[in-house]
């Protein structure tokens, strides 16, 4: 019965452990409306490193080489979320939100060339949200529910979708938080 008692606390505490470490940095925003289809966000401008996304290549590894070390600096950078993917001039787009104590003159350098730094304007975006596993019929299932409703509401769409995840492959289907987002015109 003890070495029950000892192994379900030792458990409990890698789990707590676990759970600590799946705590990430997300960019800040303020809710400027909701609905029970979607809810208007307003986000700051954000810094990002991006990669494009080729025929069975996601593009996670040369973004995830980036924070782990592979910059000039050699510096290692925090995982934050979500890592989102968007339709960029006819390529998709790979993208991961630097920490917020990053910006213009701090971030490090890229050392593989098809690694860049960008930034993502301040603007408002329409954001619905999904459990679910992160596949593109998921999204695009949301995605049209979205823009419809935008539609309906006469909001008007500025830029291509966004998919955003927020979990890594292993978090189970219906814990996970997914979104599918555009980037709109929208009058406080």
């Amino acid at each position: 019965m003890r070495k029950l008692l000892v192994i379900i606390i030792l458990l409990v505490i890698i789990g707590l452990i676990f759970l600590g470490m799946m705590s990430f940095e997300e960019p800040e925003y303020k809710t400027g409306y909701e609905s029970g289809a979607y809810s208007v966000r307003f986000y700051d401008e954000r810094i990002v490193v991006q990669t494009a996304v080729g025929r069975g290549d996601s593009g996670f590894g040369k973004l995830f080489n980036y924070i782990s070390g592979a910059n000039k600096e050699s510096l290692k950078i925090d995982m934050t979320t979500p890592v989102t993917e968007s339709d960029s001039g006819g390529e998709m787009v790979m993208q991961f939100y630097l920490p917020a104590k990053f910006n213009k003159s701090n971030v490090p350098t890229p050392t593989d060339d098809r690694v860049e730094i960008s930034v993502i304007e301040a603007g408002y975006f329409a954001v619905a949200r999904y459990s679910g596993r992160s596949t593109d019929k998921n999204f695009y299932e949301h995605l049209d529910k979205l823009k419809s409703e935008l539609t309906k509401d006469e909001v008007a769409i500025l830029g291509p979708s966004i998919k955003a995840t927020y979990n890594g492959p292993f978090t189970p289907p219906q814990l996970r938080r997914n979104e599918a987002m555009y980037p709109i015109e929208w009058k406080d």
